[in-house]
């Protein structure tokens, strides 16, 4: 992969001026390879890795990965089905995965019964879906690389008798 892309990948908000001080290249012709990147569609988009734990007022949203298997169509395979699954708003993520299962998506929810209610109502429902496991997101201590710091819980003085 291209050093811009990696530079990127670690911190979207390094500027072009950083970047070509890094690289020991002009700072212009940084900022036509991340214009060309960003047109071209290598570059999607930038986003910061929010802590929900330690932010304030977080949101109690939930998160599920689950697993599906499907039958793929003729002639498309398993991208018709996948589009169908991934344009629910709830979908945040879904990949094309080998193993018992074919689909894995991240789903998102105000709580356990809404996601609940997204597997029973839209997903198993659907005509080519065959089956599905759901796992709810407990804890999260690494994403994307970064390792995310919990909140100190209470240290009780243990007891002994």
């Amino acid at each position: 992969m291209d050093e811009i892309l990696e530079i990127l990948e670690k911190n979207g908000c390094a500027s072009a001026e950083d970047i070509a001080k890094m690289l020991k290249k002009k700072p212009q012709a940084i900022k036509q390879a991340i214009k060309k990147y960003e047109k071209e569609g290598v570059i999607l988009g930038y986003k910061a890795l929010i802590n929900k734990e330690l932010a304030k007022d977080a949101d109690s949203r939930v998160r599920a990965l689950i697993e599906v298997n499907i039958t793929p169509q003729k002639d498309v395979g398993f991208d018709k089905i996948a589009e169908r699954i991934y344009s629910f708003p709830e979908v945040s993520s879904c990949y094309l995965i080998s193993g018992t299962y074919d689909l894995l998506l991240i789903v998102e929810g105000s709580n356990l019964h809404t996601v609940a209610r997204f597997v029973a109502e839209k997903l198993a429902p659907l005509e080519n879906v065959r089956g599905t496991s759901t796992h709810f997101l407990l804890k999260k201590y690494k994403e994307d690389g970064i390792l995310l710091k919990h909140r100190e819980e209470n240290k009780r003085i243990p007891i002994s008798y």
